[in-house]
C-alpha cells in the first residue's frame, strides 16, 4: 500500500491512562466500618492513582501488524485495553476505526459449556450469521488443535488445559476479518506447531487490510510478525519505528 494510501485505523492523541486502586486501611473493612461509611457516604481516604500510560501519541495504518513492547508494568496491556474501549483515557484521545477486537488469554468463555458451543456463541457475539458460524465451527476447532489428543471438543471448557482454552480463544477470535485485532500474550501458549499457525493467521488478517496490535514476551513473534514496533516503558514511547531496529534499542536497554 503506498504511502498516500495509508488509512488510519487508531490513532492515539496525547493519550493519558490514569487509573485508582482503593487501599483498605486497617480496620476499615470490618462490618462496622462498612456499615459507618454507607451510612455517613464517607470513602476510604486511602486511594492510589497509577498513571500507567503518559501522553502517548501514534498513527496505526490499515495493513499494519504492530508489536507493543516493553518491560513488565511498562503499560502495554493498559493501552491495548484502552484502544478497545474497555478502559477511559482520562486526557487526550483514541480514537479507532470500527470496534476494536481484545484478545487475551483470560477472554471470557463459558466453562461449564462444550468447547464446541463456546465456538458458536463466540462466532455470533462476533457478528457471523447463524450459517456462518456452522460454515466455519469444525475448521476453527480443527485450527485449535484442542481434538489434536481426543474429541475435547465436546467436552465442557473447564476439562480444558490453560493452553487449550487459549488456542481456542485464539482461533475464534482469528476466524472474523476484523479492522483491528488486538491481541495480548494468545500467541504465547501452545506448542511451535500452534504458534506457526496463529503467526500466519495473522499475516493473513495484515493482507485483508486488517491493523493488527500484539503484546508478546516471545521477541521472535514479534520479528516474524511485526514490521512495526512501538517501545513502552513507564507508560511512554520511547521508540516507535521499524522492528529490527526498536528491537535493537530495546535488547540494549535490557542488557544494562
Amino acid at each position: 500500500m503506498a504511502d498516500n494510501e495509508r488509512i488510519p485505523t487508531v490513532i492515539a492523541d496525547d493519550a493519558h491512562i490514569v487509573y485508582k486502586i482503593h487501599q483498605a486501611a486497617a480496620g476499615s473493612s470490618s462490618p462496622l466500618a462498612s456499615f459507618k461509611r454507607l451510612t455517613t457516604r464517607s470513602r476510604n481516604a486511602n486511594v492510589r492513582e497509577v498513571h500507567a500510560v503518559r501522553g502517548v501519541s501514534f498513527v496505526a495504518y490499515k495493513g499494519e501488524a504492530i508489536g507493543l513492547i516493553g518491560t513488565n508494568g511498562s503499560g502495554k496491556s493498559t493501552l491495548l485495553r484502552a484502544v478497545a474501549g474497555l478502559l477511559p483515557v482520562s486526557s487526550g484521545a483514541i480514537y479507532a476505526a470500527g470496534q476494536p477486537s481484545l484478545l487475551g488469554v483470560n477472554a471470557a468463555l463459558m466453562n461449564e459449556l462444550p468447547g464446541e458451543r463456546n465456538v458458536e456463541l463466540g462466532c455470533l457475539a462476533m457478528g457471523m450469521s447463524p450459517a456462518e458460524v456452522q460454515a466455519k465451527r469444525d475448521d476453527i476447532i480443527e485450527f485449535s488443535g484442542i481434538n489434536d489428543k481426543g474429541d475435547f471438543s465436546s467436552l465442557p471448557m473447564r476439562t480444558y488445559s490453560s493452553g487449550m482454552s487459549a488456542r481456542l480463544r485464539f482461533s475464534i477470535a482469528a476466524a472474523k476479518k476484523h479492522d483491528v485485532l488486538l491481541i495480548d500474550e494468545a500467541l504465547a501458549t501452545g506448542d511451535a506447531k500452534f504458534r506457526k499457525r496463529s503467526e500466519e493467521r495473522v499475516r493473513e488478517l495484515r493482507r485483508q487490510a486488517g491493523t493488527v496490535f500484539l503484546v508478546s514476551h516471545s521477541e521472535q513473534s514479534i520479528r516474524d510478525t511485526c514490521e512495526r514496533c512501538i517501545w513502552l516503558e513507564a507508560g511512554e514511547i520511547r521508540a516507535d519505528g521499524a522492528t529490527s531496529e526498536v528491537m535493537k534499542e530495546y535488547e540494549a536497554f535490557s542488557r544494562r
